[in-house]
């Protein structure tokens, strides 16, 4: 018997697109309807009557230790041990957990998910003990090829380090599209901060993924925070739309830029200034201090057309020049942000882009897999390929494919 077949004798209340796959909804006399004839789960779902009819009031997925009830005893033990090294601050932990989310099998991403509700319910907590204040301070980075970017973390990380902070570094870096492959040497250039016990560095491949940053990344700095690191660098590919990625999922966006780099003002690029909080010059050392004192003045310059007035200052990674006065500023706005109030807004407005970046995601390996589009795909393909059909008209036929299929 099909789902929408048990609830024929309700009013319409429903929508025709209304999914009630592993749910049931308790009334306010904690009735249970029954949404899974394979499995009852508890839901924490709450109707109320009113004059319009049914209103939906909270509805939440099945709970993490019901979730826990359908692993495998094996799964089970992999969970805990992943978890109790990870709160522990275990980096062996930390790298298999990452390792894990990253993975694309349906079962491992299942046991995943269960990992982060766990580390997301233990996050939560701290943040309660922690007067709401969020544990740690996302920063974002970015760059042209050249600009420095991991001689930079480098020295800023160890500085940090010194300071007793706890650092983890988020590399992505571009994977081919032939081979599939990344070079991944960041580590190889963050020799000393790779040996810190306080800081972990982890490179990971974009996988194709547009934006620059991984599948993902999200997951991960979760996961970093839940192992008690209290500063998580992210550092993109630089190439255009990562920037944008980047400052999706961070409280702080940074652009490095190199000093010498031929017409100074080709590299402001009006959307990627307006996201960055803050631009540094990096390299503002021996023959390349003068260029980057000019560029640093045409930047301040041309923010005065921008609405956002976004701070230029002057670096030095190789010396370590204007590095602490770097954290300083940082500082001082992530203070500012979390007096307003502009902080933890931020983060919940990033939530919810997360979520949807994931639909999108899974919507699309869901269609390309379907039944009713997957061998039409090659044909749509191939006459696209030799100009029989316009790319437009292919993606109609397709979509339309899918749509009578439902």
């Amino acid at each position: 018997m099909k789902i929408p077949s048990l609830l024929m004798g309700f009013p319409r209340y429903f929508s025709r697109r209304t999914y009630f796959t592993n749910f049931h909804f308790v009334s306010r006399a904690d009735f249970l309807c029954v949404g899974s004839l394979a499995s009852v789960h508890h839901c924490r779902t709450e109707w109320m009557c009113s004059s319009n009819g049914l209103r939906r009031e909270l509805c939440q997925q099945v709970a993490p230790e019901q979730q826990i009830e359908e692993l495998s005893d094996r799964e089970q033990r992999l969970v805990d041990r992943l978890y109790n090294g990870l709160i522990q601050g275990h980096r062996a932990c930390l790298a298999e957990a990452i390792t894990l989310v990253e993975s694309t099998q349906s079962r491992k991403k299942k046991v995943a998910q269960v990992l982060l509700q766990k580390v997301l319910s233990y996050h939560r907590e701290q943040e309660k003990l922690n007067q709401g204040k969020p544990l740690a301070f996302r920063v974002g980075l970015s760059g042209p090829p050249g600009a420095g970017k991991s001689t930079f973390i480098e020295c800023f990380g160890k500085m940090l380090t010194e300071r007793k902070h706890k650092v983890s570094v988020l590399a992505v870096d571009p994977s081919s599209s032939t081979s599939g492959g990344s070079l991944l040497g960041d580590k190889t250039r963050m020799t000393e901060l790779s040996r810190d016990m306080n800081a972990y560095i982890r490179p990971s491949p974009t996988s194709g993924t547009l934006g620059g940053v991984t599948r993902t990344t999200n997951e991960a700095i979760l996961l970093c925070e839940g192992g008690g690191y209290d500063v998580v660098l992210v550092e993109t590919v630089g190439v255009g739309q990562s920037e944008f990625a980047v400052a999706d999922m961070v409280d702080m966006f940074i652009l490095l830029l190199p000093p010498a780099g031929g017409d100074e003002l080709q590299g402001i690029k009006r959307g990627i200034i307006e996201m960055a909080d803050l631009v540094a010059i990096n390299k503002a050392d021996g023959d390349l201090l003068v260029a980057a004192r000019r560029i640093q003045a045409e930047y301040i310059s041309a923010m005065k057309l921008l609405r956002k007035r976004s701070r230029v200052m002057r670096i030095s990674a190789k010396t370590g020049e204007g590095i602490s006065d770097m954290w300083d500023k940082m500082t001082e706005f992530r203070d500012l942000m979390l007096t307003s109030g502009e902080l933890i807004a931020k983060r919940r407005k990033q939530q919810k882009v997360w979520m949807w970046n994931l639909i999108q995601e899974n919507m699309l390996e869901h269609f390309r897999s379907h039944l009713a589009v997957k061998d039409k795909i090659p044909l749509l393909e191939e006459k696209v390929l030799s100009g029989v059909l316009s790319p437009g008209l292919a993606a109609d036929l397709l979509l339309k494919a899918f749509k009578d299929s439902l």
